[in-house]
């Protein structure tokens, strides 16, 4: 059995570890990074020990675009301790324990940005099959599994679950209930609900598409409910990188040329471009069963991201969004009321997300659900002030969820 006896969460270097929330707010800013990463680059050299400035140091450069390095930091960082420690500003209330696990800012729930400047004190614990698990953990009030679905996670994710079914303190999503979420697992969860949109998704490996690209095979083989124009992904891409949509069997060989990889994601195109010709596509978090908006991308591209939906540009973008935050309750989440109710209990995560849309026939379209979206209110004030009282709404909603299951007893908490 593993104890909560606690272990020492001093850094082992004077400086403590900053986190993604703060270094995150900076890049978002626009501050120059640089100064910060050659404080750190400087600390590192002058004190090898000093965990806490290479793992900053990974997240400065993943944020910064430079992941091969990132990882190489992390791991080095990871090699010394697997244990980080971030304070609560105020208090703390509640002491929250994290299982994360090694990989980028994809691969755990972002939980520094839902609980930055607040209550909360947060232990960030490392694990995988290369990183044993410790004999003593920090005590805490409430432990939550960060960890995201993933090809690489997954072992991991399968590792910690017989540990955590007898875990002595209250836990926040099950391993097992993660796994569920990668792409073709979650179709399977709720391709029966006639009120959601989700696209079929499969599979695929790269031979089976080759010859569907040679006009030797059709969408078909694949999956059924499959024809042309479909959307491809390498498997656990995220944020539109390798993401395309391919009209015939032309576009897809094309495709396959440009790209290495040797599975991917095939889905049903879905148009759900709206009577003005642009697309909407929104994030949402359940809390509690709850929906709660974080944000609404406007956009003339099918494949809408925030970042690339030019909402800094576009006033009238933003007025919408702003319109959508106000009445989201009496809006959005009552037209698909019951199908968010569905989705909680096909899901059955405390705290997960959604990217998706609405059709033209009223459907709710979803794209992608996980854990580990990242939802934030970093963006600039005075251009995007109105999303702040909707994510103080996410922030107060995920402290509750902390504290409604601190009261909680452990046992039975991963039963089916």
């Amino acid at each position: 059995m593993i104890h909560t006896n606690p272990i020492s969460n001093e850094p082992l270097s004077s400086k403590p570890f900053m986190g993604l929330a703060h270094l995150m707010r900076m890049a978002i800013s626009g501050r120059d990074l640089g100064p910060q990463a050659q404080e750190l680059i400087s600390r590192a050299k002058n004190d090898p020990d000093d965990a806490n400035a290479l793992l900053d140091l990974s997240i400065l450069l993943q944020l910064t675009e430079n992941r091969e390095i990132a990882m190489n930091i992390q791991a080095e960082a990871l090699a010394l301790r697997q244990l980080f420690h971030l304070p609560a500003e105020k208090g703390p209330s509640t002491r929250l324990l994290a299982f994360c696990a090694p990989g980028d800012l994809m691969s755990n729930t972002p939980l520094e940005c839902l609980i930055e400047h607040g209550d909360i004190s947060l232990d960030l614990l490392y694990v995988s099959p290369h990183l044993p698990f410790p004999a003593q953990v920090p005590d805490h009030d409430v432990a939550i599994i960060a960890i995201a679905e993933s090809d690489p996670n997954r072992p991991i994710l399968n590792q910690i679950q017989p540990i955590l079914e007898n875990w002595p303190r209250p836990v926040i999503n099950s391993p097992l209930k993660i796994l569920n979420l990668a792409r073709e697992t979650a179709y399977t969860l709720l391709n029966d609900e006639s009120r959601i949109a989700y696209p079929g998704t499969v599979r695929s490996r790269r031979a089976d598409l080759e010859r569907i690209g040679l006009n030797q095979g059709s969408p078909h083989d694949l999956m059924d409910t499959l024809e042309f124009p479909i959307i491809i992904r390498p498997i656990d891409s995220h944020a539109g990188k390798g993401l395309s949509k391919i009209a015939d069997c032309l576009e897809l060989d094309e495709y396959l040329k440009r790209m290495p990889q040797t599975e991917f994601y095939v889905s049903r195109f879905i148009d759900y471009s709206s009577a003005d010709g642009l697309f909407r596509k929104f994030r949402i978090v359940l809390i509690e069963g709850k929906p709660y908006i974080c944000h609404m991308a406007i956009s003339e591209h099918w494949m809408v991201h925030y970042l690339n939906a030019g909402m800094s540009e576009h006033p009238e973008r933003r007025l919408e969004e702003a319109k959508n935050m106000e009445n989201f309750d009496e809006g959005f989440a009552q037209r698909h009321k019951e199908v968010f109710l569905r989705l909680n209990e096909r899901i059955n995560l405390d705290y997960f997300g959604i990217d998706c849309a609405e059709t033209a026939d009223g459907k709710l379209l979803i794209f992608e659900i996980a854990s580990a979206m990242v939802v934030h209110s970093m963006d600039p004030e005075e251009q995007f002030g109105y999303k702040l009282p909707q994510m103080h709404k996410v922030y107060s909603a995920f402290r509750d969820l902390l504290i409604h299951t601190k009261s909680l007893r452990p046992s039975g908490l991963f039963s089916s």
